[in-house]
């Protein structure tokens, strides 16, 4: 069935826990993994992703690492999916062309790719700050 990727998980769980703290509190790496519960290194490099893509900002220094890179109203999760995993695909055919033997005659293609889309249009209209609302709700 489907299943969200651990890189996911771990980047989602990084972006809500950065939008929760002020906009110029800088947290760890050490201590994001350790409140939140997840692994280090396992954190660290879901930030290095998370960063690279802008949602994410690093502070260098003694008292450096890591604090949101916009504000949480325009990230989506959608945005952290892509940071994480590149484009969401549910199937071979829908991101590797000629992947799949059966392309041409699949009854069920149509369906898959209009599943596909409504995952992808819920990910995109579902906000970092919606997220953290019902959180704290």
């Amino acid at each position: 069935m489907l299943k969200v990727s651990r890189k996911f998980e771990y980047g989602l769980h990084a972006i809500i826990y950065l939008a929760g703290k002020s906009d110029d509190e800088i947290v760890t790496v050490k201590e994001m993994a350790a409140e939140i519960g997840f692994s280090q290194e396992f954190m660290a490099k879901a930030l290095q992703k998370l960063k690279r893509a802008g949602l994410a900002l690093s502070v260098q220094g003694v008292k450096g690492g890591y604090k949101l890179g916009k504000p949480a109203a325009e990230i989506t999760v959608a945005d952290v999916g892509r940071a994480t995993e590149g484009e969401p695909h549910l199937m071979r055919c829908s991101s590797e062309e000629g992947s799949c033997e059966i392309v041409r005659s699949c009854p069920h293609r149509g369906y898959m790719f209009s599943l596909e889309k409504r995952i992808q249009g819920l990910m995109a209209e579902t906000t970092v700050m919606a997220l953290l609302q019902r959180h704290e709700g």
